[in-house]
């Protein structure tokens, strides 16, 4: 089993430009000198709508490229790594919430949990694990299909589905948004076990998961700032 993994973000800056190619158009996203993320530790990120939050945990994880960066979990700087090797640290490295899931409709729950896992060869331990994480966020692995489902029922599986190789690293973006109290209690508590094992970085407007991280950063106008550090 892997550890969790420490981050050291430095030199961070993302513009996008509003006419492509216009380099006059250009209006700065990020830029942030510098993010650190002790092993084991779970951050939370929150700020305005648009400030920025999605692109910040896409370039700390690689899906994105900044203009200037240097970003390091472990051992392992992800800003040197081309795209194929970046996708693979991923795969291998990092559970992914989605604000957007990204399940395949036509599949079960229990496919959309499992599928990503096969590609690096899924056993039935996987399989077994899958069915527990499904049990504990209320979901019936066979008898849906993903198109049959609720917004908030498609966000448990996401949420599973990224739990399943008991990762490293777990990046969630609005994981409680869709849910009902009842159930972001219970979502909460699952991202907070596998913190035992990972470390989580959240973007969130939800209280009650950002009052249960370790440290909660606010992002505005391209810039971090913490707010707290709390003992969950």
């Amino acid at each position: 089993m892997l550890k969790p993994l420490a981050c050291t973000a430095t030199g961070i800056r993302l513009s996008y430009a509003l006419t492509p190619g216009d380099q006059s158009t250009c209006y700065t996203v990020l830029d942030i000198a510098r993010f650190t993320a002790t092993a084991g530790a779970s951050i939370g990120i929150t700020g305005p709508s648009g400030a920025g939050k999605t692109s910040l945990i896409h370039v700390l994880t690689g899906i994105e490229s900044a203009d200037t960066a240097t970003i390091r979990w472990g051992d392992i700087n992800i800003t040197e790594l081309g795209e194929s090797a970046r996708d693979a640290w991923r795969r291998d490295h990092v559970g992914l919430v989605f604000q957007d899931f990204y399940l395949f409709p036509g599949l079960s729950v229990l496919q959309n949990v499992t599928l990503p896992a096969t590609f690096g060869g899924a056993d039935n331990r996987l399989k077994t694990r899958a069915y527990e994480l499904l049990d504990r966020v209320g979901i019936n692995p066979n008898r849906h299909t993903i198109d049959t489902l609720s917004r908030g029922e498609c966000q448990r599986v996401a949420i599973a589905r990224a739990l399943l190789k008991t990762p490293p690293l777990i990046v969630a973006d609005e994981p409680t948004a869709s849910l009902d109290a009842a159930s972001s209690c219970t979502v909460i508590d699952l991202l907070l076990e596998a913190r035992d094992q990972a470390t989580l970085l959240t973007v969130s407007h939800d209280p009650a998961l950002l009052e249960r991280m370790d440290t909660v950063h606010i992002l505005h106008n391209g810039c971090l700032s913490t707010t707290s550090t709390t003992t969950a």
